[in-house]
C-alpha cells in the first residue's frame, strides 16, 4: 500500500503537469447502478500516465536522468514519459510491443521520443527487468515504481473530493499500478468502498492470480484493449494488489466495444479499449449497484478502430 502522505505530495509535485479530471454522471435509464466517469481521457496525452510519470521523474535525483529517461510501455507511459522529457529537454528512449497502436506511436514520436519496437516477449522481460538491452537513462518502471503509484493515487484523492461516499471503484488492471495507486488513496480516507479490477478476458492474469493464491500463467492474445490484460501478474505487484483489491472482473471483447460505443454516443467520450474496460463491468452488473465509480483510462484509440467500433463491429 502507498503511503497517504506520499500520494498527496504527489498532487503536489505533479500540479500544473496533469489536470484534475472531472467526475461525471452517466445517465442511463436502464443502468444497474449509479454510474460516474473519471475522465482521464482529458489529461494532456490523453492518459491518466501523466500523473505517474510526472511524479516518479520530478522525484528522482538530477543526476539520475541526466542521461534520458527510459520507459516499456504499450503506449500511454511512453507519451507521459516522453512529455516529461520534452519539458526537462531530455531525450526518451521507449520500448513498445509489436502490436503498439500507431496512434499511440505516432504521439510519442511527436513528443520527440525514440520508439524501441520489441516481440511482447522480449518486450515483457524489458517490464520484468526494468532493463533495455543497450540503452541507458534512468528507466521509469511503467507499473511497479512507487513514484508512479503514488502519481496514479492522486486520482483516488479527487475521487473522493467529488464523491464522498462511493459504493465501488473499478480500475482497468494492465500491470496493477493505477489500481495500488487508486486503492490505497481509497483504503486509507474511506475503506468501506470496494475496490475492482476490470481485465479483458484475453488477458485475465490477476483474475487467474486471486483464484488460485499466487501469480499464474494465463493465455494471452493481443486486442484492441491494448493497454490492459496480460501473461501473468508481476511477481512484486502481487502482495500490494492481493491485499487491496475486493475481486477482479473479466470483460469480453464484445462487451468493451460495446462500452467504447455508449461512452461515444451517449457521453461524447472517445475511449480507448482498457479506458471502457471499467464501463463495460459495471454495465454488466458484476460490480453490484449504487455509486459506481468507472474510471475511463485513456482515450489514444487507433481512429480505424474506433471507426470500427462505431460502425457495430469487434475489433
Amino acid at each position: 500500500m502507498i503511503e497517504l502522505a506520499e500520494i498527496e505530495a504527489a498532487r503536489e509535485r505533479i500540479a500544473g503537469s496533469a489536470l484534475r479530471t472531472p467526475l461525471v454522471r452517466l445517465h442511463l435509464d436502464d443502468a444497474p447502478a449509479e454510474i460516474y466517469l473519471k475522465l482521464e481521457t482529458l489529461q494532456p496525452i490523453g492518459s491518466f500516465k501523466v500523473r505517474g510519470a510526472t511524479n516518479a521523474i520530478m522525484k528522482a535525483p538530477t543526476a539520475a536522468r541526466a542521461e534520458g529517461l527510459v520507459t516499456a510501455s504499450a503506449g500511454n507511459m511512453a507519451q507521459g514519459v516522453a512529455w516529461v522529457a520534452r519539458d526537462l529537454g531530455l531525450p526518451a528512449t521507449i520500448a513498445v510491443p509489436e502490436h503498439a497502436p500507431e496512434a499511440k506511436l505516432e504521439a510519442i514520436e511527436r513528443l520527440g521520443g525514440r520508439v524501441l519496437k520489441l516481440p511482447y516477449d522480449d518486450w515483457w522481460q524489458v517490464i520484468v527487468t526494468s532493463t533495455v538491452e543497450g540503452v541507458s537513462g534512468l528507466f521509469v518502471h511503467p507499473v511497479q515504481d512507487e513514484g508512479v503509484m503514488a502519481g496514479n493515487g492522486t486520482i483516488g484523492l479527487e475521487i473522493l473530493e467529488d464523491l464522498p461516499d462511493p459504493d465501488a471503484v473499478l480500475i482497468p488492471y494492465g500491470g496493477g499500478g493505477l489500481t495500488v495507486g487508486i486503492a490505497s488513496a481509497i483504503r486509507a480516507l474511506h475503506p468501506e468502498t470496494k475496490i475492482y479490477a476490470v481485465e479483458p478476458s484475453t488477458g485475465a492474469a490477476l483474475g487467474a492470480a486471486l483464484e488460485a493464491g499466487e501469480p499464474t500463467a494465463v493465455d494471452y492474445t493481443a486486442s484492441f484493449v491494448d493497454g490492459s490484460g496480460s501473461r501473468k501478474v508481476l511477481a512484486p505487484m502481487w502482495p500490494l494488489v492481493s491485499e487491496l483489491v475486493d475481486g477482479a472482473l473479466s470483460v469480453s471483447l464484445e462487451e468493451t466495444a460495446a462500452a467504447v460505443r455508449l461512452l461515444a454516443g451517449r457521453a461524447r467520450v472517445v475511449a480507448e479499449g482498457a479506458g471502457a474496460l471499467a464501463l463495460a463491468a459495471a454495465l454488466s452488473g458484476r460490480a453490484g449497484s449504487g455509486k459506481i465509480v468507472c474510471i475511463v483510462s485513456g482515450g489514444n484509440i487507433n481512429l480505424g478502430t474506433l471507426a470500427e467500433i462505431l460502425a457495430g463491429a469487434t475489433p
